[in-house]
């Protein structure tokens, strides 16, 4: 019975589980396999007890639930289907990733690092959970609602505070487990960010939300306008994202 749900996770979600594939090729070319194992399995149980405490008291994310309409074909753990909670281990790295990017060439804390890569991480959700929401008008299906709404395109503004919660946690908790970065290559990570986001922003086209599409494409060009800045800054022109070498988070 576990070995099929198992299956029925990754062959219900495989996009999920090409995703997390790219995280670790990602992750081991940038930080190596141990310390890649070491962030997920650092960040999945902080975005677990928070989907948990979520779905009962509405601490972080607002009150939400799962509709339990896939049980019996993907794993849960307790009433957390296996995959939203691991999503958030690639979530959180390619925001990592993006946050180093952005702040090559100097030396901020890292209290910084991690805010810096929970808010990149909520610009990601600015996208994806009012296309989650909507998740009956394409293949992921209706696996979760939030009984009140929400202002933005059906979301609370509460799931984005918990977003930046959780991903500026998890990093943190990550750096303090591991002492430092040692990075290879950072720019796999960074692709993997726009990877993640050029998918459900066509998934948001192709669902035919054009205002959702307009606000993530305004917000992400803005981001990657600044990141391009500040590396111009940084080295005095605007260069290709080389590889990160050695740096103490």
């Amino acid at each position: 019975m576990l070995l099929e749900l198992i299956v029925g996770t990754v062959t219900l979600r495989p996009y999920v589980f090409g995703f997390l594939g790219l995280f670790l090729a990602a992750g081991s070319a940038d930080l190596g396999w141990r310390r890649t194992i070491l962030f997920g399995s650092v960040v999945w149980p902080i975005a677990w007890l928070a989907e948990f405490s979520s779905t009962r008291t509405g601490i972080p994310f607002g009150l939400y639930h799962y509709t339990g309409a896939t049980r019996g074909q993907e794993l849960y753990i307790a009433n957390v289907p296996f995959m939203d909670a691991l999503s958030f281990t690639f979530l959180a790295y390619a925001s990592f990733s993006l946050a180093r990017a952005m702040l090559a060439g100097r030396n901020p804390s890292r209290a910084a690092r991690a805010l810096l890569a929970g808010t990149l991480m909520l610009a990601l959700d600015v996208v994806i959970d009012p296309l989650a929401v909507r998740g009956d008008r394409w293949f992921l299906g209706r696996i979760f609602y939030y009984p009140a709404g929400g202002v933005y395109f059906g979301v609370p503004l509460s799931n984005f505070v918990g977003w930046l919660l959780v991903g500026a946690l998890g990093v943190a908790a990550y750096l303090a487990v591991a002492g430092g970065v040692t990075a290879g290559r950072l720019w796999p990570g960074v692709a993997l960010y726009y990877v993640v986001l050029v998918f459900n922003l066509a998934v948001t086209a192709w669902i035919g939300e054009w205002t959702l599409l307009a606000v993530g494409v305004a917000l992400h060009v803005v981001i990657a306008a600044t990141i391009l800045y500040l590396r111009g800054a940084a080295a005095g022109a605007t260069p290709a994202l080389p590889s990160e070498g050695v740096q103490q988070a």
